[in-house]
């Protein structure tokens, strides 16, 4: 699993001209699945998403977790974090997880996150088209790759 998160003071997942998610404060996640992704993978991340310390403590220092702060959640499906560039100007998608595989996951994931983070996570809809809007804070984005543990 592939995730890019953004550091928010607002975001938003539109969908047909509908607000699907909305958060204050918070993350906003993109996740891709793969298709080796288990349930390992799940727990790793989504144990290492509630202890990232990227929210300023009363200093003004990065030593706070989301779980310090209360934050919220906007997770989004994007199976192109696992495109490949390497042959050409066309990006594979080949190590992106099928829908037969990635939903299961991403339903998952979306349980264990809101499980460890004590409220439920907004999302949008796997597979649609959506819109994503955000302020990030900071700004700060961090990538985090399970299988590389990094």
């Amino acid at each position: 699993m592939r995730v890019v998160i953004q550091r928010v003071s607002e975001a938003s997942v539109t969908i047909e001209n509908v607000i699907k998610g909305k958060i204050g404060r918070g993350f906003m996640i993109l996740l891709g699945i793969e298709a080796e992704d288990t349930e390992e993978d799940i727990a790793w991340l989504a144990s290492k998403i509630c202890g990232l310390r990227v929210f300023s403590d009363a200093e003004g220092l990065m030593n706070e977790s989301i779980l310090d702060q209360n934050g919220e959640v906007l997770l989004i499906s994007q199976f192109t974090l696992h495109a490949s560039t390497k042959k050409g100007n066309r990006p594979s998608f080949l190590k992106a997880a099928k829908p037969d595989v990635a939903i299961p996951l991403y339903e998952k994931f979306i349980g264990t996150l809101s499980q460890k983070l004590k409220k439920q996570v907004k999302t949008g809809v796997f597979g649609a088209d959506m819109k994503v809007s955000l302020v990030n804070d900071g700004p700060v984005t961090i990538t985090i790759d399970s299988k590389n543990k990094e």
